[in-house]
């Protein structure tokens, strides 16, 4: 009976084994990485018929302005986060309000605002404090899940095929604040040759200096979310360029120091808007740009890192169309590891196209269920 051994142990192997199959297809279901399924813009009461945990979604992503106790109670009884959305540096309102609020130009004039998007001169210490206020006061108020900062860049607007970056903001107080906070002298000079001076042989300290005033928002945002509710996170929706698209304009332009910022911020949510952008043809666009940020920032999707990616891509018909399939595809390529959430943008527009919503169901429902 001897000869009779390997055959016995090569079958309790295979026993084994077998034993071990479902664990490890239910380790492996696509998605299992994918915390955070949401939709940005809106509080669906139904997406294609079903209620948000049917359809697979467990954020919702909103604007300040919605955000109520009744909604909030709402929400999370469903099982579901709410994270608010919170405009930075863009208020036209405030500018119109306090003109010494905006942002100058080159030339030493007020910057007229690209297709409407009103920027504010982040060094207004009027309308930081105001922002840092409200802030606080949405915090104490509600129970809100995170505060997503949003227009968290200079004077611009990169959403659009054909982005228009100008150089801003060369006002007095941030003229005088530059020379206090690096030590350069300026000369006496009128502000046109100033700004010749600051975007040539001074560059590099100009543009450092810029980022780290838009950085320093993020410390004191990050200062008063410990203080008043520990457990939300604060994220950022930011352009999804890389460093060197447009000769470095998320520096350079933008003044956006992602790796500075990192120090503060829980998740990144780049904004790979691909029909916007002329990708609409090429929706693995998104999926490059998701896995830039996470070589740049030295983010993996894997558990107990600092910093996570959460993208937030187009379903929304801007720039070129987005089809059902559109959707999935760039629900796909916007999920994938180093990203553990995803978002879509925007329910104003998608309450109405029930074939979208059912691909946002489908998609969310392929993946592992929720915990």
């Amino acid at each position: 009976m001897t000869h009779l051994a390997p055959l016995f142990l090569t079958l309790a192997l295979c026993l084994i084994v077998a034993m071990a199959l479902p664990a490890t297809e239910a380790a492996d279901k696509p998605g299992q990485h994918l915390k955070i399924r949401g939709i940005y813009g809106g509080v669906p009461e139904t997406v294609a018929g079903k209620t948000l945990r049917q359809a697979g979604v467990n954020a919702i992503f909103i604007g300040e302005g919605g955000i109520n106790a009744e909604m909030l109670a709402k929400l999370h009884g469903q099982g579901i986060k709410v994270f608010a959305e919170f405009a930075t540096v863009h208020n036209a309102g405030y500018v119109k309000a306090h003109p010494d609020s905006a942002p100058f130009d080159a030339t030493g004039k007020l910057a007229p605002a690209p297709d409407g998007w009103q920027g504010v001169c982040p060094t207004h210490d009027g309308f930081r404090k105001a922002r840092m206020d409200r802030a606080r006061e949405l915090l104490k108020e509600h129970a809100v899940d995170g505060l997503w900062l949003d227009y968290h860049h200079a004077h611009s607007n990169w959403e659009r095929a054909e982005p228009i970056l100008p150089d801003t903001c060369f006002c007095n107080r941030c003229l005088t604040r530059f020379q206090r906070d690096t030590g350069v002298k300026l000369p006496n000079e009128a502000t046109p040759a100033l700004a010749r001076l600051l975007l040539g042989d001074l560059n590099e300290k100009w543009v450092q200096w810029r980022c780290e005033v838009l950085t320093d928002w993020m410390r004191e945002f990050r200062e008063i979310i410990d203080q008043t509710r520990p457990t939300a996170l604060l994220g950022t929706y930011h352009c999804p360029w890389s460093d060197t698209d447009y000769d470095g304009a998320l520096k350079k332009k933008l003044h956006i120091d992602l790796k500075a910022q990192a120090a503060y911020v829980d998740v990144f949510s780049t904004m790979p808007y691909h029909a916007r952008f002329n990708h609409a043809d090429d929706p693995d666009w998104v999926r490059r740009q998701v896995k830039w940020l996470g070589e740049y920032l030295g983010i993996k999707g894997q558990a107990g890192e600092k910093n996570q990616i959460w993208p937030i891509v187009q379903a929304s018909d801007w720039g070129e169309a987005v089809t059902p399939k559109g959707v999935r595809q760039a629900l796909q390529a916007g999920s994938e590891l180093p990203a553990t959430g995803v978002m879509l943008f925007r329910w104003g527009t998608l309450k109405d196209e029930k074939a979208k919503q059912q691909a946002i169901a489908d998609f969310y429902n392929s993946l592992a269920p929720l915990e």
